[in-house]
């Protein structure tokens, strides 16, 4: 039996213990009890509660065994196969034994019609046996567990016995553990990062690499060369990452944004407001790698012919200003939704005084309302510029990979981001220096855009207590 199958099965067990112990509950109080004040007053927890404090215990022992099963099942049952073959037919090293699983697998579950190896084309019946022979042994101790964990809490049924605050904290422990995985998650992140800049940082110096201006990566190829060579100085990458992130595409996204939440507060009729507003928002749900294709077949070629057009003959087909105005648009949602956001939060008295006093709606938007919701505004835009820096596909299809050190918006330049993506990209060593300093670069962005994002928080919440 499957796992699917028999998480199935299991759900299915858990319902019938569900409806089975709701059942008895009601019945039991409405037994007992002469009328409905007396029955309330005397019952300390629902029927309904009843009835999930059964399914859990039901359900979560033997769900919990079924998912160990899935994780170590495969490894079990693969050792177990090896161990049954003859001493000659053994593969001997780990990619041996690899490939031989592989096969072995793939014709049990009819992707290949027969192994190359002889050897795997006989142990296909043994590991089928064991596969099946464990499946039975762990739906059988599923099904026990299942029912005795039911029997257990079925057991426990009674008109005082406190089934919600049973089921309250099982809910509670859920929601630790959920919370616990994305804060250890984060924490694990952070130390791969540190732990591999760590290394890296031993092989060149930080001095070099923070403030160093030859970005060339591919030439440090030797140990001798590495430290010597100057070849991770990283502010090209950085210049690259601030000019394209948050210089070019916040001239586009800015204006635009801000002027769309105002004119979707102020000025816009509500049926308007309506249908523009989510057409504004759909941005927001557009693929990066469709605005990488936009960018690259069609702004790109524009910027490069507006540039020859001005006299401008060592533009590239690849710029930071095809990159940056494609980058804006894509983040226009998000300046216009905070905005929004911010400037009907501000209180309709402070917009109805300053046109009660005569001041007309743009003096009111200009001196009231632009003021009374720049926090929330600047918190948007902070938002906005740690998304922007942290984009690569629009980089790698409209800016290039050069590295260079440029003010220039119509040459390549590249990224933080984009150059993580070359790095690692492909057969790579992990002991190189080469390597390594994606990771350092992935560290400095990583503190950099959690810097923004604190600030921009911190903004944001300083608006919502003036204002709520």
């Amino acid at each position: 039996m499957s796992a699917a199958a028999l998480i199935l099965a299991l759900l299915g067990l858990a319902v019938a213990a569900y409806l089975a112990a709701r059942a008895r509950a009601a019945a039991f109080a409405g037994r007992t009890f002469a009328n409905a004040a007396d029955r309330i007053s005397s019952i300390h927890s629902r029927p309904a509660y009843h009835g999930w404090y059964v399914a859990l215990w039901a359900l979560v022992p033997a769900l919990i065994l079924v998912l160990a099963w899935s994780v170590v099942g495969e490894s079990i049952v693969a050792d177990r196969t090896i161990a049954s073959l003859p001493a000659e037919s053994q593969p001997q090293t780990t990619l041996d034994r690899q490939a031989f699983l592989t096969e072995v697998r793939g014709v049990v579950s009819g992707q290949l019609a027969g192994a190359f190896n002889p050897a795997a084309d006989a142990a296909v019946p043994i590991y089928r046996s064991i596969k099946t022979q464990w499946s039975l042994v762990i739906a059988g101790l599923a099904a026990l567990l299942a029912v005795s964990g039911g029997g257990f809490g079925w057991l426990r049924v009674r008109p005082h016995f406190r089934a919600r605050p049973r089921v309250e904290r099982f809910i509670m422990i859920v929601l630790i553990l959920s919370s616990l995985v994305a804060i250890l998650t984060t924490f694990g992140i952070v130390l791969s990062l540190i732990y591999e800049s760590v290394e890296f940082f031993r092989r060149v110096s930080p001095i070099e690499f923070l403030f160093g201006t030859n970005w060339s990566p591919q030439t440090a190829i030797r140990a001798d060369q590495v430290g010597s060579s100057g070849a991770f100085g990283a502010v090209p990458l950085f210049w690259g990452t601030i000019f394209i992130g948050a210089i070019i595409a916040m001239i586009v996204a800015i204006p635009l944004g801000l002027m769309s939440a105002i004119y979707l507060t102020q000025y816009a009729k509500p049926k308007a407001r309506k249908i523009m507003k989510p057409m504004l928002e759909v941005l927001a749900g557009v693929p990066t790698v469709v605005y990488g294709y936009f960018a690259a077949l069609t702004v790109a070629p524009a910027v490069r012919e507006f540039a020859l057009s001005i006299g401008i003959s060592n533009a590239s087909s690849e710029s930071a200003l095809a990159a940056g105005v494609v980058m804006g648009i894509m983040i226009i949602p998000f300046v216009s939704s905070m905005a929004d956001d911010s400037i009907t939060a501000v209180p309709a008295a402070m917009r109805d005084g300053s046109l009660a006093m005569g001041a007309t709606t743009s003096e009111t938007i200009k001196r009231v309302l632009i003021p009374a919701a720049l926090p929330g505004i600047v918190g948007g835009v902070l938002l906005a510029v740690s998304r922007a820096i942290g984009e690569t596909m629009i980089v790698v299809m409209a800016a290039g990979l050069a590295a260079n050190l440029t003010a220039n918006p119509f040459q390549s330049v590249t990224t933080v981001t984009a150059q993580i993506v070359q790095l690692l990209t492909g057969d790579q060593e992990f002991d190189s220096a080469k390597t390594l300093s994606a990771f350092a670069l992935g560290l400095v962005l990583f503190a950099v855009t959690l810097c923004l994002n604190i600030y921009a928080l911190a903004v944001v919440k300083r608006y919502r207590e003036a204002y709520e």
